[in-house]
């Protein structure tokens, strides 16, 4: 969450170690309003303009970890966010490809939020979350290797940004 001033201000919600005892419901609900005010104030007038929008991370994350992750599932998940997402479905999804635990170290060394401090199994989940919707939307996903150095997983980010666009 976050882009915009309310989506900030939902995204300290979310993240907050505080909020342990949020549910998974208001979880979701509340990346679903910080997506859709993006959605509103961001994406819609850049493509309105004819630009070219580049997001990290949209509805798949929400899906991937609400919907697998918090078990909600992932048309209960999808259905919330697609009243806010007013038909934007991206060109192009990539897909940072690294084991979770190899994340959740990388993460543990620069201090964790709420997410970020659920355990192993759950960021398991999630990542099978994400492989499984891999196959269930596979013409606009795209998974690239993360764990290459650096500068090959941004050659092949670049190439393959570059094919979409020619």
């Amino acid at each position: 969450p976050g882009g915009t001033e309310i989506g900030e201000k939902i995204r300290k919600i979310i993240i907050d170690v505080d909020s342990k005892n949020m549910g998974p419901e208001a979880e979701a609900l509340l990346f679903a309003a910080s997506r859709s005010q993006h959605v509103h104030e961001k994406i819609m007038p850049a493509l309105e303009d004819g630009k070219v929008v580049v997001c990290d991370r949209f509805l798949l994350s929400s899906l991937a970890y609400q919907g697998v992750g918090r078990n909600l599932g992932i048309e209960n998940v999808k259905a919330i966010n697609d009243f806010g997402l007013r038909g934007i479905v991206p060109d192009l999804i990539l897909f940072f490809h690294v084991d979770p635990e190899v994340t959740l170290l990388r993460k543990t060394k620069e201090g964790g939020d709420r997410l970020e401090e659920e355990g192993y199994l759950f960021h398991k989940d999630v990542y099978n979350g994400y492989i499984s919707l891999l196959e269930k939307y596979p013409d606009n996903i795209v998974m690239i290797d993360a764990t290459k150095e650096i500068e090959e997983v941004y050659a092949q980010t670049i190439k393959t940004i570059g094919e979409l666009l020619k």
